[in-house]
């Protein structure tokens, strides 16, 4: 339980104890319902600012939100996840402005019209990456994956943190993705400090991911964006 000030106060379903068959210390669940989602966003921005690695509900499944110019917690992100360092991770935005600033395209190119088709929602756009963007977060590939989900509490979160999101999945490499807190909290609930408890993931599987090449993309992952859907623009 933690006070805040007068007649304030917030419960956690599970205040960081220890597991009792394991021992190991386990995350901090706080439920983000309307009623406290102004104060979850705000705490789990406070940690995001600190270079901490939280679990947050998105529209597709729970994913584990950091400071992608923040090299330690892009390292984090990779140690919790035991993420190849081959594999980049993707970003999430909260607006095409946004993500226009993290490609060297311009916003009226093919990643605009996709996301005014598609955005917010689960579609991930890998784009030619700025040269602002840590080859970390890139795997030293010069690409990056950019999406706008859905979900009003990631908007917030990104707006409070004053920085688009490392947004891959809340699970560890080569294991089932997760759709509840709790979920997350048996894969990884070790290694985090704070998962947001937004209930269940709606989406239930990963978005779809294209890569833009040239006036055309080429589909690289089917998801929550059905290929139907994408006929016109594919290679």
């Amino acid at each position: 339980m933690l006070f805040l000030g007068p007649h304030q106060w917030y419960f956690y379903t599970h205040p960081g104890e220890g597991d009792l068959q394991t021992g190991k210390k386990m995350a901090e669940i706080l439920k983000a319902d309307e009623s406290r989602l102004s104060f979850a966003v705000d705490y789990a921005a406070r940690l995001i600012r600190a270079g901490k690695v939280v679990a947050v509900p998105t529209d597709t499944l729970y994913g584990l939100a950091a400071d992608p110019f923040n090299l330690a917690a892009v390292n984090e992100v990779f140690r919790i996840k035991q993420r190849a360092a081959s594999q980049p991770v993707p970003l999430l935005v909260a607006s095409l402005e946004q993500a226009a600033e993290l490609t060297v395209y311009p916003p009226d190119d093919l990643l605009a019209e996709l996301a005014k088709r598609f955005w917010p929602g689960p579609l991930t756009i890998v784009v030619a990456a700025a040269p602002q963007i840590p080859l970390r977060i890139t795997s030293h590939t010069g690409k990056l994956g950019l999406r706008w989900p859905r979900a009003p509490l990631v908007e917030a979160l990104i707006a409070a943190a004053g920085c688009p999101l490392i947004g891959t999945s809340a699970n560890l490499s080569d294991h089932p993705p997760c759709r509840t807190a709790e979920e997350v909290n048996r894969q990884i609930g070790d290694a985090l400090p704070l998962i947001l408890d937004g209930g269940t993931a709606p989406g239930g599987v990963a978005s779809t991911v294209v890569e833009v090449v040239g006036d055309r993309v080429r589909l690289l992952r089917p998801g929550g964006i059905p290929e139907s859907e994408l006929e016109e623009f594919l290679i």
